[in-house]
């Protein structure tokens, strides 16, 4: 009798266990069904709204610049290779850890010999963000500028980016002759992150966002571009093309 109570017993929990697994499975498709109900309905309040204007997506950071306008921008006391009197000015927006910025110089060089006397190239600090070692070396540069001496500094920064320090722009200042107390102040002065960080606000004015990028006589070109892209806006501007 014992025996028959025991699997009477056995029945009636395994009926009860089954009852209780139906009826979380039941409440859990029923949640389901409520959230997927909710989903849709989410979609369709979106979808009656319509998709967020794209000027608004936008308003955060300036548009790139459109290479058929013509931008002013500012060269004062910015340094200049080339014939300063020179008709035609390519403004070069540089990061001196930037490897494609490094590319283009050789080519930058060979347009200024090809239209001696006719064009002139103005450096403008641009350190990227993604490059912790550009800060320093632009602040190196535009101390080595103060003494007359941008370009000589620009060459050896770039000949050797693999071995950017603050250590090496000051054995480079001693290579130059420069007056090493002078530069150590210029480095760390106001004035020279002043003029850095102004010209990274102008080309963020202007919409630039990547290194080179070039106003030739105020028209934009990106990149490390061939000579035969600054030929042809050269040749427009100069009237020979």
């Amino acid at each position: 009798m014992a025996q028959h109570n025991a699997g009477a017993t056995l029945v009636a929990a395994s009926i009860i266990g089954a009852s209780i697994i139906a009826g979380s499975l039941l409440v859990r498709f029923s949640l389901d069904r409520v959230v997927a109900g909710l989903g849709a309905l989410q979609g369709t309040i979106e979808t009656a709204a319509g998709p967020e204007p794209a000027r608004d997506r936008q308003a955060e950071r300036p548009s790139r610049p459109d290479p058929r306008r013509r931008y002013t921008v500012a060269t004062q006391d910015a340094p200049v290779r080339g014939d300063p009197d020179a008709k035609l000015a390519i403004v070069a927006f540089s990061d001196f850890e930037c490897p494609f910025c490094s590319r283009v110089n050789p080519t930058l060089l060979q347009i200024l010999d090809e239209y001696e006397g006719k064009v002139r190239l103005v450096f403008k600090h641009l350190p990227l963000r993604i490059h912790p070692r550009a800060p320093a070396a632009h602040a190196a540069a535009e101390a080595a500028h103060r003494q007359g001496k941008f370009w000589e500094m620009h060459d050896k920064i770039f000949a050797d980016q693999r071995r950017m320090s603050p250590e090496r722009y000051r054995e480079y200042a001693r290579e130059l002759g420069l007056d090493l107390e002078r530069f150590d102040r210029d480095v760390e002065s106001t004035e020279v992150t002043d003029r850095i960080d102004a010209e990274v606000a102008e080309a963020s004015r202007l919409g630039v966002g990547g290194t080179p990028s070039f106003f030739i006589n105020g028209r934009f070109l990106s990149g490390a571009v061939p000579a035969d892209s600054f030929r042809a806006l050269i040749d427009e501007e100069l009237g020979t093309g």
